[in-house]
């Protein structure tokens, strides 16, 4: 968008119809103190920015001092870039004009992501989105540890109670640090959310897949024998390494290596904790024998 059209975009006021202000934007990545925290929208434009002229803050180099801007229209909210060294983006694809923000839509400003949320109970809205950040990670959309953790007791004592196996699997990618060092951690947060998104089209209905914590995955195949396990935990490493991941105009190559634990349901006294050391014993196994494979 040109320098002038954006100029004419911000400074001519749009009427608001009657309901429009309910909405707001949730930050919901990074996690720490900032995470939940609400930014209502209303009559006037709202500047995302490193600058202390903004209405929200970051203090991170990967944004711009003045990088989007939220305003008004006649019936919702556009969002635009302000000419950003590394742009604004909409459900991760990047804008070049004003784009109207619909329910639900994910604002990426440099490392920070806000979900812009609207409609007529706003307040409901909001604290469902506050419990569901309780159990999602916020920048993969995949379930977060604390889930993980609760959904592996509940499926480890079933599995003890039944006598049926269950399985875990721990996934790590290979060698991610120097992606962030090499390429930033924009595209380090890209790296995550594109693996995700490739693993969890995957997953049975019943089974988990979360992330564990950095660049580490688990996911918990219920009712699953070893041999089964190893069988998606190939399919699962050759979805990564089977296409390159792009960045903007890099392509890299990267892959997995996966550890598996399982159980026949006959250890009685077998902890959560301790399956999940079982796993991480064979992940780290994976990765002393080359990396790019399964150990169980």
């Amino acid at each position: 968008m040109s320098e002038k059209v954006l100029d004419t975009w911000l400074t001519i006021p749009k009427p608001l119809t009657p309901g429009s202000r309910e909405a707001c934007l949730v930050h919901i990545y990074p996690t720490g103190m900032m995470m939940g925290r609400r930014y209502p929208l209303g009559a006037n434009p709202l500047v995302v920015g490193r600058g202390e002229e903004s209405d929200i803050q970051i203090s991170d180099n990967s944004v711009s001092r003045r990088h989007a801007c939220v305003q008004p229209s006649t019936d919702g909210y556009d969002v635009a870039d302000l000419r950003s060294t590394n742009g604004t983006f909409v459900n991760d694809r990047q804008i070049d004009r004003p784009v109207r923000l619909s329910d639900g839509d994910l604002l990426r400003v440099g490392n920070c992501i806000y979900k812009f949320l609207s409609g007529g109970n706003i307040e409901a809205h909001y604290h469902e989105e506050i419990y569901r950040l309780t159990i999602v990670d916020g920048l993969t959309e995949v379930h977060n540890q604390r889930y993980l953790l609760e959904f592996l007791d509940r499926e480890l004592a079933r599995s003890v109670r039944h006598a049926r196996p269950l399985c875990l699997l721990m996934i790590d990618i290979d060698r991610f640090k120097a992606v962030n060092d090499t390429f930033g951690h924009l595209c380090g947060d890209y790296v995550l959310r594109e693996l995700s998104h490739r693993i969890k089209d995957q997953v049975r209905r019943e089974d988990l897949f979360a992330r564990y914590g950095g660049e580490e995955f688990s996911m918990v195949l219920v009712e699953t024998h070893l041999a089964e396990a190893r069988e998606v935990a190939g399919r699962v490493r050759a979805s990564v390494s089977a296409r390159p991941f792009t960045f903007e105009t890099e392509s890299l190559p990267l892959t997995v290596s996966i550890g598996i634990a399982c159980t026949d349901g006959g250890e009685r006294g077998l902890t959560t904790a301790e399956l999940i050391r079982r796993a991480d014993e064979q992940l780290y196994k994976a990765k002393a024998n080359g990396r790019d494979r399964v150990e169980a």
